[in-house]
This record gives C-alpha cells, sequence and structure tokens, in this order.
C-alpha cells in the first residue's frame, strides 16, 4: 500500500504535473467567475514553474543531499558491492533487450570498475520493476547484460530483481544476502539518493560503507537566474523535491531513524 500511495502521491505533487494542476484549476474558477481563486492559482503555478527552471534552487536542494556521505579513501579489502538499480532504462530495455543507461548509469560503470578493483568481491544488484503505469525490465534483470559485457563474470553476480523501491532493496538485499561480521560491503548509489539509501540499509541491518556516484552538482551553487539550462534545472528540482519527501515519508512511517541519515553513531558503516 505505501508503494502504491507514495506513487500516487509524486505523480500528484512534482514540480512540473502540480504546476499543471493549479493551472487547470485557475482556468476552471476563471471559468465560474472566481478572479481571485483563478489568479492565485496561476500565480503557484508560475512561481513553482520559473523558481524550478530558471533558478538553481534545485541545486542548492540537491547538495546538502549529495555531500551527506563523502566518499572515504578506497578500502584495501572489499568483500561485497552492493549496487542500487536506477540506472538502466527499464522500458526501453525490456522492449529491445538491451542495456540502455539513464541519467544515473554511473552506478553501474562504478559498480564495474570496483569489481575490477576488488576481483573477489561478490556484486549484488538490486532493483526490480518499478513502473506504476509503464512496463519495464528490473535492473537486477537488465545488469547482467550490461556487467559481464564489461568482464564481470556471472558467478559474482546476485541479483535480487523483486524490489520496488529503496526500502524493498534493503529489505531483499538483507534477506538474499548473508554478511560476516568483519567483512566490508560498499554501498553504491546516487548521491543525492546515498541518506534514504544508507539509513534504510542500517535499519535492515546490513552494515555498508557508503560510495556515491551520479553527482549532479558542483557545490558551489548561488543564487541568481538562469544559471543553468531551464529543462536541466527543471530536472534538477524534481529530485530533490522527490529526496526529500522521500526522507520524510520512510522517517514518519518508521522505514528510517533520522530524518536526515548521516555518517557517526548508528549510521551502521
Amino acid at each position: 500500500m505505501f508503494y502504491y500511495l507514495s506513487k500516487i502521491f509524486w505523480l500528484l505533487v512534482q514540480p512540473l504535473n502540480l504546476s499543471i494542476i493549479l493551472l487547470l484549476a485557475g482556468l476552471l474558477a476563471a471559468m465560474v467567475g472566481r478572479r481571485r481563486l483563478a489568479a492565485t492559482g496561476s500565480l503557484l503555478a508560475f512561481l513553482i514553474l520559473g523558481l524550478s527552471a530558471w533558478t538553481p534552487l534545485g541545486a542548492m536542494m540537491l547538495n546538502p543531499l549529495e555531500e551527506r556521505f563523502p566518499r572515504p579513501p578506497l578500502p584495501e579489502k572489499v568483500d561485497g558491492i552492493v549496487v542500487l538499480g536506477g540506472g538502466l532504462e527499464g522500458a526501453v530495455n525490456l522492449a529491445r533487450g538491451g542495456y540502455e543507461l539513464n541519467g544515473s548509469g554511473d552506478r553501474f560503470v562504478e559498480a564495474a570498475i570496483l569489481a575490477r578493483r576488488f576481483p573477489m568481491a561478490k556484486l549484488v544488484v538490486s532493483g526490480g520493476p518499478s513502473g506504476l503505469m509503464l512496463d519495464d525490465e528490473g535492473d537486477g534483470t537488465t545488469a547482467p547484460r550490461l556487467l559481464i559485457a564489461l568482464g564481470v563474470t556471472a558467478d559474482r553476480l546476485t541479483l535480487e530483481s523483486k524490489s520496488r523501491n529503496t526500502h524493498e532493496n534493503a529489505v531483499f538485499t538483507r534477506e538474499l544476502v548473508t554478511t560476516k561480521p568483519g567483512e566490508i560491503w560498499l554501498l553504491v548509489t546516487s548521491a543525492f539518493h546515498m541518506p534514504r539509501a544508507k539509513g534504510l540499509f542500517d535499519k535492515a541491518g546490513f552494515p555498508t560503507v557508503p560510495w556515491p556516484v551520479d553527482y549532479r552538482t558542483p557545490g558551489k551553487e548561488r543564487i541568481g537566474l538562469f544559471r543553468d539550462d531551464p529543462v536541466a534545472s527543471l530536472q534538477t528540482t524534481t529530485m530533490a523535491v522527490r529526496e526529500w519527501i522521500g526522507l520524510v515519508a520512510y522517517w514518519l512511517s518508521g522505514r528510517i531513524d533520522r530524518p536526515f541519515p548521516g555518517p557517526g553513531v548508528g549510521s551502521g558503516g
């Protein structure tokens, strides 16, 4: 139920869709003579779109997430690597049988690099179909085609292909993998997604060392207008809003112990 509610809620509140809903509400209000309500809806829609596309608001919201878990020095020994899905174009790969990467494809590139650096390490890919209205192929199903092509042998791979969100990534991976005391497991996911992912893996009792990739901000954000391409800015804002909402929702539902997980006591790694 949480999965479906979260998907529907996000469908309504992501910046572009929310702006369209407000514009539609404003238009309907104008048609029935509610001019003040129409003006309010239109103004809110303009502010959401304008701030999201024409300012660095999204980058300024995303950067604290990316900075929360700095990448540590590379360990001398790594026993396992867990890479979270979300880096492959599930619908395209389902239709064409390939391994097309999306904007978060760095997760799998880095996983392949780490696998070559630590040839004895196990590699776990966690990610199932996550589309609510569009059929897609889970990254746990697609990833072997990519990783084997990049030189990772099939016997090193453990595939978790049922999870639909990050909470299920953590729980299902914990059920699939048995770790031993003293082992070092790297958790590979996008830097902005690491606080939520780390909090969930800690909660599931799976100790990991955060290994963030796929950075989206340079860390030098300043207030101003038109500092990036409007489409890219809108996408960044959308990612930031989604991640902050996800952190709050997971904390309120008890899936993570802190609203903003970070390094230190209780971090598990």
